[in-house]
């Protein structure tokens, strides 16, 4: 496999961890491409890898094996700077805790990520205005995290990881704190706007509402893929 090939694309990516000089592999040899628009489920039990995955391919832990390329960067030939800007610019993250600055408002939250990039205020206060809007949250820009219920700090999560137009969309278990209701509103809009924008998301989840609106689900067992199915609807492969 190249860089090329996708959007993401993992190459015999191993993650192996010392637990009390024991060596124990999180991920064992995986191969994956992901490509441009995707709406994707990586599943399976604790312990199975996808977060450790999850967390290899969006940069935030080394390899001790193998390769990932994003947007056609090899994320391991980057300088701990250059990754971190490549990060900043390039992926949104959306957490199961939301990581909300509790200081800080909505629109403050929103636009955190575009301060760094340098943007001008105008600038940033039109694109936290039309991202609010887009996920159902106008009218709250000025709301504390804390003066917001579950549902609606994870929609700011998902607006604040959407509003510098990264490529790609990373989501841990978002509807881990949520009741079925809000999880499924929630997984709606993220789809809706998967549609309408062509933003590419990827999720770590056991949720099956976040299973039943994917369109591609791949099933990790003991830090391997054990299953990898598309669902109707999705891009062309």
């Amino acid at each position: 496999m190249t860089g090329s090939e996708g959007l993401i694309v993992a190459e015999n990516v191993r993650k192996t961890y010392s637990d009390d000089g024991v060596p124990v592999e999180a991920v064992r040899g995986i191969d994956m491409v992901i490509r441009e628009g995707e709406f994707t489920a990586i599943v399976g039990p604790s312990g199975s890898g996808k977060t450790t995955f999850l967390n290899l391919i969006a940069g935030l832990d080394s390899l001790t094996q193998g390769r990932v390329w994003l947007a056609g960067r090899a994320l391991g030939e980057m300088s701990g700077r250059e990754l971190s800007d490549f990060r900043r610019d390039n992926i949104g993250f959306v957490f199961q805790a939301y990581n909300l600055i509790p200081v800080l408002t909505a629109e403050e939250n929103i636009e955190y990520i575009m301060l760094l990039q340098g943007r001008p205020r105008e600038e940033r206060h039109a694109r936290v205005l039309e991202i609010l809007e887009m996920v159902g949250m106008k009218g709250m820009e000025n709301r504390l995290p804390g003066k917001l219920s579950g549902g609606q700090q994870q929609r700011v999560a998902v607006a604040r990881a959407m509003a510098a137009k990264p490529a790609i969309v990373l989501a841990d278990e978002p509807t881990a704190n949520l009741d079925s209701t809000t999880s499924g509103e929630l997984l709606d809009m993220m789809r809706d706007l998967n549609r309408t924008t062509g933003m590419t998301f990827v999720f770590s989840t056991h949720d099956r509402i976040v299973m039943e609106r994917a369109r591609r689900i791949v099933v990790m067992r003991d830090g391997m893929i054990a299953e990898d199915s598309r669902q109707p609807g999705g891009p062309p492969q």
